[in-house]
Parts: C-alpha cells; structure tokens; sequence
C-alpha cells in the first residue's frame, strides 16, 4: 500500500465535501508556521485544528534518545501560542498514531488530514502505512505536501537536481492571519508534557535555544556574518561551532524549512557587497542540495537503516547480521563510545559530542572511519550510538553516510582517516584534545586498543580484494544507477575508473605496510566537496 494518499502541493484551498470541511493539521517534524503548506491549506477549511503526537514507537527505536523529544517539546511551546493566538487550537496526544487520530475523530469529525511527507526511520514508515490504511477505512482524505527536496516515487535521479531547484525556488506562501478552529472542546488544552510525566529520564546533554525565532536568528546571524570564514573553520572542531550554520538540528524537527534556508541565503549572496561572505555561503549552498541527496537515498531504499547498499559487503564485519560480537568486539565498541580508545583525538571528539550533542561533519565522518576501519565494527551498533547522541538526527542523511563512512555502498572512495593526522591538521596545538581529555598524557589514560596499522592494513587488503571481483563491480554500477549524484559539474559518487584507482593506491599502502615504510603512517586522501555535507 502507497504511503500516501494524495498531493497537497499544487492546491490552493481544501477540496470540499458536503457537510462541509474540517481539516486536522497533523505536525510530525515540521514544527513551524512559515512555508508550512498544511497550515495555509487548513485556513480555507469550515473548521480546523493541529495535533503533534508523542508516540511511544519512537521511544521503542534505538536511536531515540530524550534529548530529541525534550528538543521537540522545546519547539513546539512557541509555536503552540502563536497558533492558539490565531484561532488555530494545537492538541498534543500520547500515544500511536491511529487509536489517536480515531480518538480525536470520534469527538471531533474532521474530512482531512494534512501533514507534510516525512522521510524517516522504519518505525515511521509503518505508522504512515497504518493512517493511511485507517483513512481509507474512515472516509478521511489525506493529503500530504513536500517538506524538502526529496521525491516520492522518483524512477530515476537523472533531473533529480533540477527538481530540487524548482522546489526550492517556489514561492513561499504567508501563513494565515487566522483560523477557523473548532468552537468546542479546545479552551483547555492543558500544558505539555515533560520528560518526567512520560516516565522518561532527563535529557542527558544542554538543550540549545528551541523554536521558529530562535532558528531565524540563528539563520541570520550565519548569513550576515558567521558565515564569512565558513569554509576555513568548518572542519576544525575548534572553530565549526561558530563558524558553521549550526542550523541541523532546526531542519531536523522543521522550526525552519530546506526552502527558506535555500532563499535566505541566495538573497543574502546577491545583495551583500561583502564578496568574502558571498564566497563562503556559496560553498554553504552547495551543500544544501547534498543534504536532500543523502535523505533521497532512505526514501529510494528503506532497508539501508539495517542492510547494506552493497550486499556483497554483507558479512564482514562483526555486528552485521549473522556475525555475532565477541567480548573483544563489545569491549572495543564500548572504549569507542565513551571516549576511551588511546587515541586522543577520536576520544576527544566522542567526549564533546556525548556532553553536547554536536560534533562537526570532518570529526563525524572520522569517528564512523575508526569503528569500521581501525576497529573493524560494522556500521549498525555505532551508528545507534551516535544517532543517539547527534540532536540533528536526520534518519536519511545519518543512515546514507554511516554506510558511505564505513565503505559499504560500494560506489564511494574507501576514505581511512587518521586520527593523528586529523589532529595535525586541525587541532594541532591541542586546545580541543586537552579541553576534552585532560589526562591526556598521564597515566591515567589508556594505551591505543588497536595496532592501528595492522588494522588498517586488514580493513584495506579485505575491502580492496573484495573490490576487484567482477559480480562487485557489477553490483556497485547498479547501485550507481539507483542512488548515485548526477549534478551537473560535481563528481558522481563512485565510477568504477576511481574504483580501481583506489584498489591500486590500496595495494601499494599494503605494499608499504607490509615493509615496514614511513609512507605507511600517511593518511588518505583529503575527502570531496560532497562529503562535507550541511555543516
């Protein structure tokens, strides 16, 4: 069964019905009032509410954490109030989603529900299939609009690019001055849950500033002025915070839309006479479309949240399904996620993200490198972990590049970072190392866990080797075809030339290694443009 029912996109008023219509907003993550299309749609029904939903199953998944819904709950206050000052009365429900939605029908009759498509973890995939089977069942139409560049049913991802573009070019419509909200029954609404009344515990990191505003302000403070030295600081742990957008974790839960980031900052290009600014937030723009890339690869393929893209990677690592973790493995795992490893720059950046809840895209991708290369993990259990401790947990784009980090699309170069080199490059005075692990140097601080270079010479002969057959090749092609960029101007996520470019630069490290060389301590080489992401 489609996990939809219909477009909300191109219509302009609810369709009627003969008793009259009466809408429920349903806000998922989507939690603003600007270029929300369900909300402007509700102002032309007879009658209207909203409804969020606290749902249990996310609680169940294993890459909840309370800090996401204490974030969530944070956002939704705010909006709560503006909406209830314009007529709009917003309920928040504990429960699934269906017994909610038929519990709200039976004491108000609404004929649509309106929500925005969401590309999400499985558990919301098989909610959606359920209100879309009970909508059926009840006679409610259900009509969902776009909320970022991702497309339903996509064929192909030849014009994918110039769709986003469109997309995002569309003009924003105002939201209404009022709503028609229903007369009875919604004076009260009573205040929001916490954390506590759901028997959930504290959340464990710093919650930052929550909301649409808080979003914006942050949006204009990045385009008047943080953004100036974007590009210089965006890798280095001790700059990105202030010199990233900081904007990941307000797309996430939709304080502020893909659309109104994109417009923002393109004005912002045109008229400022800053063309250091405008240089750097180009290279931020660049990025954006990435973002909606790596989210339109969970919506293409679900199953990428636990199997690999390349099943001919499967079986490889411990953690993977039917290769069970030994003690050693666990212990390894363990050490990784709470910062005990002996390598300091990897135990710095997991120490500041765990107490945080944000860690820069550079040191995220070398924190999945080291499970999966120097530790030898599969992607799964730590991408749990850190799903856990990233606010901005973007199922899409979290699941597309654990797997890419790890080497398991079968389509990206196989990117082996250095921590130490990491740690040359952009921490070099040791400012985040030591701020971070203060008995860095002592002897409280544990020895190194793995023989990095055997390891690392391990993880290359097997995946290199694994490489050069024929039916893998054939496999990568084929998820080339299904998931690969085809933007004009920017490389294409794997070509089989780069392939062996790599298997070859894989032989000859392995070469060295195995002799003994210096050139064996090397790092690899410097990752794309298109790894950087939405920073």
């Amino acid at each position: 069964m489609p996990r939809w029912s219909a477009s909300a996109d191109d219509l302009t008023v609810l369709p009627s019905k003969a008793a009259g219509t009466r809408a429920l907003v349903w806000l998922k993550r989507d939690l603003r009032l600007r270029d929300h299309t369900p909300l402007r749609l509700a102002g032309t029904a007879d009658a209207a509410a909203a409804l969020y939903i606290i749902e249990p199953e996310q609680w169940a998944d294993g890459a909840f954490a309370p800090q996401h819904l204490a974030f969530a709950l944070a956002t939704l206050a705010p909006l709560r109030e503006t909406l209830q000052a314009r007529g709009l009365p917003l309920l928040v429900r504990v429960g699934s989603a269906v017994p909610v939605l038929a519990q709200v029908r039976a004491q108000f009759v609404f004929t649509h529900l309106l929500s925005h498509e969401e590309t999400g973890a499985g558990w919301t995939y098989a909610r959606d299939v359920a209100v879309g089977q009970w909508c059926a069942a009840a006679g409610v139409q259900w009509l969902e609009a776009t909320h970022t560049g991702v497309v339903r049913r996509l064929r192909s991802r030849s014009g994918w690019a110039g769709r986003w573009q469109a997309r995002m070019d569309a003009p924003i419509a105002p939201p209404p001055e009022a709503w028609p909200g229903w007369a009875g029954g919604f004076e009260q609404l009573g205040a929001l849950p916490s954390l506590a009344d759901l028997h959930l515990p504290p959340a464990a990191q710093p919650l930052p500033d929550a909301g649409e505003a808080a979003a914006r302000s942050m949006l204009k403070s990045f385009l008047n002025s943080r953004g100036r030295r974007y590009r210089r600081g965006l890798s280095s742990p001790n700059t990105a915070p202030e010199t990233c957008s900081r904007l990941s974790a307000h797309l996430a839960f939709g304080s502020l839309s893909m659309r109104t980031v994109h417009q923002a900052s393109e004005r912002a290009i045109a008229l400022t006479e800053d063309r250091t600014l405008a240089s750097n937030l180009r290279a931020f723009t660049g990025r954006l479309r990435w973002h909606c890339h790596f989210m339109q690869k969970l919506e293409d393929e679900p199953s990428i949240e636990w199997r690999n893209f390349a099943r001919s990677y499967d079986g490889l690592r411990p953690g993977d399904e039917g290769v069970p973790m030994t003690a050693q493995d666990e212990a390894k795992l363990q050490a990784w996620k709470a910062g005990r490893t002996g390598f300091p720059m990897v135990d710095a950046c997991m120490r500041a993200l765990n107490a945080t809840g944000w860690i820069n895209f550079r040191m995220r991708a070398m924190l999945v490198s080291f499970a999966a290369y120097q530790l030898w993990l599969h992607w799964r259990l730590p991408g749990l972990h850190l799903a856990q401790q990233f606010l901005d947990y973007e199922p899409g784009i979290h699941w597309s590049q654990m797997q890419m980090q790890s080497g398991t699309t079968g389509i990206n170069t196989l990117r082996m970072y250095s921590p130490a080199k990491q740690m040359a490059d952009h921490d070099p005075d040791g400012v985040f190392v030591r701020r971070w692990v203060p008995e860095w140097g002592t002897s409280d601080y544990p020895a190194p866990i793995v023989d990095e270079r055997a390891a690392l010479l391990h993880a290359k002969t097997v995946l290199y080797g694994l490489r050069q057959h024929d039916e893998v090749r054939e496999e990568a092609d084929a998820v080339q075809q299904r998931h690969g960029s085809r933007k004009s101007g920017l490389p294409q996520t794997g070509q089989r030339t780069s392939q062996k470019s790599g298997q070859k630069a894989g032989q000859k490290a392995g070469q060295k290694r195995a002799t003994g060389t210096r050139g064996a301590t090397k790092a690899p080489q410097t990752p794309s443009p298109q790894q950087e992401l939405f920073e």
